[in-house]
């Protein structure tokens, strides 16, 4: 899934076209993913030409105050606060704390380090599952693309790959997509992120901090993605049971999802 040529948004991705089961692909130009957009150009033609009406927002209430997003034009804004019961028990995740960790290798290391962030993000992970703030985010999601009259829509935290690589992954999972194109989609947005974070990631290592802890925090890796999925199936049995009964989602807005997010594959 190449990345949409924006300058003003970070890991700008279109889920269109995305091959589905029965011979049909995510319809392009409704659902949509990205980094934050505190960047954002709302008259850039990549970002203006998407028509985007909605934005849904997965980060913490600290991430949104110290970066605002920026809209497009003409789009409406809903918080979804993935982690917000989360950070009231557990204190702020790698997932919603990655550039003052990758800034300072000493906490890194203290916090992360001997394989620890590998761990720590299965832990977060398995929290977008379970987790009561996580379950009323994604259900917002849902709920938006399930509205009949709804038109495109993007999602996204702060990186764009944790918080909205899980989304993505629902949405894909849904609409009928097998195992390998959920995994590739989610791992696609390794080249980007590192792009992204390549001075800081150059900057920790100068310091002495290890290269790959430094990767396991800014990239997506398939065990975590895992994680979630396990615990899927350990609390919910399937994909289809855990949007039903875990994130409350009818079967008619499913239906309805699934109706305006197909066409037939070209």
């Amino acid at each position: 899934m190449p990345a949409i040529p924006a300058t003003s948004v970070a890991n700008l991705r279109d889920l269109g076209g995305l091959p589905l089961g029965d011979g049909r692909a995510v319809r392009p130009g409704l659902v949509l993913r990205s980094a934050q957009l505190d960047r954002l150009d709302p008259a850039e033609p990549a970002v203006a030409g998407l028509g985007v009406r909605t934005v849904v927002d997965f980060r913490t209430e600290g991430e949104r105050g110290d970066r605002p997003d920026r809209l497009p034009l003409g789009a409406r804004a809903l918080v979804a606060d993935v982690l917000a019961d989360h950070l009231a028990v557990s204190g702020l995740p790698p997932a919603a704390h990655l550039k003052q960790l990758i800034s300072d290798p000493a906490l890194a290391e203290e916090h992360l380090g001997g394989g620890r962030v590998r761990a720590a993000f299965a832990r977060t992970y398995r929290t977008f599952v379970s987790g009561e703030s996580a379950r009323a985010a994604y259900r917002t999601l849902l709920t938006e693309l399930g509205a009949p009259d709804a038109g495109p829509l993007l999602f996204h935290c702060s990186a764009g790959k944790d918080r909205t690589g899980w989304a993505a992954t629902v949405v894909l999972s849904l609409l009928g997509a097998d195992e390998e194109t959920v995994r590739s989609e989610y791992l696609a947005v390794n080249t980007a992120v590192r792009q992204a974070f390549a001075p800081m990631i150059e900057g920790f290592t100068a310091q002495g901090g290890d290269p790959q802890l430094a990767l396991d925090l800014i990239g997506v890796l398939p065990e975590y993605l895992a994680a979630a999925l396990d615990e899927v199936a350990v609390r919910h049995g399937s994909m289809e049971a855990y949007v039903r009964e875990g994130l409350g989602v009818p079967d008619e807005v499913t239906a309805v999802i699934r109706e305006r997010l197909t066409v037939p594959a070209a």
